[in-house]
């Protein structure tokens, strides 16, 4: 076997993988979270590790660590809140403990270099709070370890936003659902996308503040926070390649 993926070598293999803390492990950290009615529930676990496994591949030396699959709570604001089934999420608490755990172990089978590849934004605090909790523990045990925490979009240039929104870019925020998301699940995972379920509404707009409990009179009845229907596999393309060209650059 031949994979990035730490999970499917057998442990005396992985053992001498990363024995000597030279090998970096890519964490994939995303979230179970309605996309629309067009689109899988899975797509911020998913593109993620996606991007953490082109990473690694072209590394040489890294591997991809299963994905933390559940996420903090959907917020009305950047994700629809948790009005909607399938929105399946934890505290901030256990999120953090969560992480903190799985770096931690990790870091007992030798490894010393971590990347935490976010594809969740609610998540980011909480991951925050975890890898520096993970770095003073090791470091009070006499061990130096290092985590890079990075969300994939960071990555994406203005010059890429506008090629992918010629007519105009509403921001991050509204994003949830939309073009960005859904060109990228139409290029890595095309049979989980149904654009003939997609709902062409304009950007959603919110009050310059928060409120609890959230209001589901706030949130577009589809769940997604702009329109899909202009999304393409081509700009996935683009997307991705922008994002996995940069990580590389910067820490491969």
């Amino acid at each position: 076997m031949n994979s990035v993926k730490l999970a499917e070598m057998d442990w005396m293999s992985y053992r001498d993988r990363v024995k000597d803390g030279e090998c970096t492990i890519l964490l994939p950290v995303g979230a179970i979270e309605q996309h629309g009615p067009h689109m899988s529930l899975n797509p911020d676990v998913l593109i993620p590790e996606h991007i953490a496994c082109r990473v690694a591949e072209r590394s040489g030396n890294m591997l991809v660590a299963p994905p933390i699959a559940y996420g903090y709570k959907s917020q009305v604001k950047s994700g629809g809140g948790n009005f909607f089934p399938g929105t399946t999420c934890v505290s901030g608490r256990s999120l953090e403990e969560y992480a903190y755990d799985v770096i931690l172990a990790y870091v007992a089978h030798g490894n010393r270099e971590f990347i935490v590849v976010n594809g969740h934004f609610e998540n980011s605090m909480f991951l925050v709070e975890a890898a520096d909790r993970a770095v003073e523990h090791a470091r009070l045990s006499g061990i130096e370890i290092k985590v890079v925490l990075l969300s994939y979009w960071d990555f994406i240039s203005a010059t890429t936003i506008e090629k992918v929104f010629p007519e105009g870019f509403s921001g991050w925020a509204v994003e949830h659902g939309g073009v960005l998301e859904t060109s990228i699940m139409l290029k890595i995972h095309p049979e989980l996308v149904d654009m003939s379920k997609a709902v062409d509404i304009p950007p959603a707009e919110f009050p310059p503040y928060d409120v609890f409990p959230p209001d589901p009179a706030w949130v577009p009845s589809s769940g997604t926070l702009s329109s899909p229907a202009k999304a393409t596999a081509e700009k996935g393309k683009w997307i991705l390649d922008e994002c996995i060209a940069g990580i590389c650059r910067t820490f491969g």
